[in-house]
């Protein structure tokens, strides 16, 4: 018997669909989500996700072998479709026979999601529209991630509670669709559950686990945080696309908005073209987010967290941020 019937009722769709106990994702957090969170989060009954982001795939053969040494139960792989050696992670992914693929940053192109099925692998995918979702869906998606904007690291505009209101509603009878953004305790699990979601995704509320490898000073600076300080990027230059970053404001906020004013005065007099313009606002974040999580540069590194960071105040393990959340989505079905 489970010690929360009502809740793993309504999260058997994900949990099957995951091969877990708990239909709980952890989102994918670059230099975050690596061997040891991942495997602790499988371990704790809840499926771990490898944040593959710029790794080689060479790392990413090593970084799965890592984490299969530690757990035997469910994990997957995230992916970022702009990855210029995409498919080639999707052949190492197919060599450890990893059973779930996680398709992240963008449409995903084409014979992408077939060759991740082609060795028996499900994927999930991020949809901002629900037309986009429904396409993804019959091209052949296994299941949807909807992810609001209260979600730290990149972001799209809408909130996690429109999102539901219009996704749940027409894809969730026949879909497994997971919400994310924004969700820090058991009640908004609930909550999103009842609305027809198979399970949820959370990364801010891991990202501090006692597991977490992240810095000291990086989970210090989620203790100190509320919701107020998790503040999206702004884009500078129409002509250089910046998906927005939820992340703590610091230093390394403000230089990032000094960066593109730089990068855009190089692309008008003609010193880089807007490939290469486009590549250097992006590999600012991935070298901000290392400072931070690695390195302890709180000041000038991108810490992204996302808007529930107010509810993250102590180190703990996994398993007991597993339990908690659990048990508060049971106390909020049992008071309905």
């Amino acid at each position: 018997m489970t010690a929360t019937p009502k809740t793993s009722a309504l999260m058997r769709r994900g949990a099957e669909f995951l091969g877990t106990e708990h239909a709980i994702l952890c989102g994918a957090m670059s230099w975050v989500s690596e061997r040891n969170l991942v495997s602790a989060i499988s371990n704790a009954g809840g499926f771990g996700v490898i944040a593959c982001g710029a790794m080689t795939p060479e790392l990413l053969d090593n970084e799965i072998a890592a984490t299969r040494a530690l757990t035997d139960k469910p994990f997957g792989v995230n992916l970022i479709t702009m990855h210029p050696a995409l498919f080639d992670l999707i052949a190492v992914c197919a060599r450890h026979k990893v059973g779930h693929v996680v398709l992240a940053g963008g449409i995903p192109p084409k014979g992408s999601v077939e060759a991740i099925k082609e060795f028996g692998a499900k994927v999930l995918v991020f949809a901002p529209t629900l037309a986009l979702a429904k396409k993804l869906l019959r091209s052949g998606a296994d299941a949807l991630v909807i992810e609001g904007s209260e979600a730290g690291g990149h972001i799209g505009p809408v909130s996690t509670s429109v999102l539901a209101q219009e996704f749940l509603p027409a894809l969730a009878a026949d879909h497994v669709v997971f919400v994310a953004g924004g969700i820090g305790r058991g009640e908004m699990i609930a909550s999103y559950l009842e609305m027809g979601a198979s399970g949820v995704q959370l990364g801010t509320r891991f990202a501090c686990a006692t597991e977490s490898i992240a810095h000291p000073a990086f989970k210090a600076a989620f203790f100190r945080g509320n919701a107020r300080d998790a503040v999206a990027s702004v884009q500078v230059d129409p002509r250089l696309p910046v998906i927005p970053v939820r992340a703590l404001k610091n230093k390394g906020t403000e230089e990032f908005t000094a960066k593109q004013v730089e990068v855009a005065k190089r692309l008008d007099e003609g010193i880089v073209d807007m490939a290469q313009a486009q590549l250097e606002i992006e590999h600012f974040w991935a070298g901000a987010l290392r400072r931070a999580v690695i390195d302890g540069d709180v000041e000038r590194g991108s810490v992204m967290a996302g808007q529930s960071v107010g509810m993250v105040n102590k180190e703990e393990p996994v398993a007991e941020i597993i339990v908690q959340l659990m048990a508060e989505s049971e106390e909020a079905l049992s008071r309905r």
